[in-house]
């Protein structure tokens, strides 16, 4: 009975005032009769609980209204696909290696997938709720959790058309934090598989993050305000299923790799796969030597991971290089050679 009056309230006031389809007052208000229930039936904790959710977001529903007006419809289809992966296409896929290496695991592999995929969702919608100009270091920041190598290309671009030294510099101070981003998002994949890995890993990526940061906020210094900067900047939605699809494979591939590396060749050549690896991606490496190593193997593991982070950074450098303008090459440069520097070092201390 109290949804029937809601309704034609509803129905009232729309015919009055033509154009007003908002739900929220309606929803609000059977929330509001829907809680005096619970507490009325001994829930009243819960009751209290949802009152004050409900109170939140009714507070911030201008706020909740801004970030909706960006959502598109490809965005709600990649959260319902990635939410599809979760419920429906992880309970039923095999819990056991399917290779004859016992390497290929497709439920972990399926976590990983979802792992990657949920970071990357993650700052593909804080991009898109900050907006198109909120300025460079917004975009290194957010774009560095989905691609650095996207920033790294978007900014280089649009350096040739930079007016003034001090633009190169703010667009270097995003190309910076977006690899800074990149640094940190290893550590954190690699704690999600291997909390004692990840554990030592702070010490060479820590270093390059924060020289990356270093060299970020002296870029941003020299710089000047170029609000629109994110425009250039065409971030897509991360996840779909010809995502999940190439991700699984390129991490069954280097997974194979890795395992018969070490039982063919020898540990080392592990450092190899991963240079090669990290060519073009690291969280594959990342997770896959995260997820096999012990602490036997850990200062390989952490060497390999190292090896393809630095071998990621050279590819960006080269990108920076070759697609951005000589004032952003001269600030980016330097920069990248006192991360090797500083990765070289750290590894000396830790991977032994």
């Amino acid at each position: 009975m109290c949804a029937v009056f809601i309704l034609e309230g509803y129905r009232s006031h729309v015919r009055s005032v033509p154009g007003a389809f908002g739900l929220t007052t309606e929803f609000a208000a059977l929330v509001a009769y829907l809680l005096g229930g619970m507490a009325l039936f001994g829930y009243p904790q819960l009751a209290v609980a949802l009152a004050i959710a409900t109170s939140a977001v009714l507070a911030f529903r201008q706020v909740l209204h801004g970030v909706v007006e960006r959502i598109g419809w490809d965005d709600i289809f990649a959260a319902l696909k990635l939410l599809i992966v979760i419920f429906i296409v992880l309970p039923v896929v095999p819990r056991h290696p399917v290779d004859p290496w016992g390497v290929i695991n497709p439920y972990p592999m399926t976590w990983l997938v979802i792992l990657i995929a949920g970071l990357s969702l993650l700052g593909y919608v804080v991009a898109r709720w900050l907006g198109p100009r909120r300025g460079t270091a917004v975009t290194g920041l957010a774009g560095g959790l989905v691609s650095s190598t996207a920033v790294t290309l978007s900014l280089s671009r649009r350096s040739q058309d930079a007016d003034g030294a001090g633009v190169s510099a703010t667009l270097a101070s995003g190309i910076l934090l977006s690899w800074a981003v990149m640094f940190v998002r290893v550590i954190v994949e690699a704690f999600v598989v291997n909390p004692t890995l990840a554990i030592r890993l702070v010490a060479p990526m820590g270093v390059m993050a924060l020289v990356a940061a270093g060299g970020a906020a002296v870029s941003h210094r020299a710089g000047v305000q170029v609000p629109a900067a994110a425009e250039s900047l065409r971030l897509k939605s991360p996840f779909s299923l010809s995502f999940a699809i190439k991700f699984a494979l390129v991490f069954a591939t280097v997974a194979v790799l890795v395992n018969r590396a070490r039982e063919l060749v020898s540990e080392r050549a592990v450092y190899v796969v991963a240079a090669l690896a990290g060519l073009t991606d690291v969280d594959a490496i990342t997770l896959s030597m995260a997820r096999e190593a012990d602490h036997a193997t850990g200062s390989t593991a952490i060497t390999a991971i190292t090896i393809a982070v630095l071998a990621n950074t050279l590819v960006k450098t080269g990108l920076v290089w070759w697609v951005g303008s000589r004032p952003l090459s001269a600030r980016v440069l330097p920069t990248a050679l006192v991360i090797a520097a500083g990765a070289a070092l750290s590894l000396l201390f830790v991977a032994r």
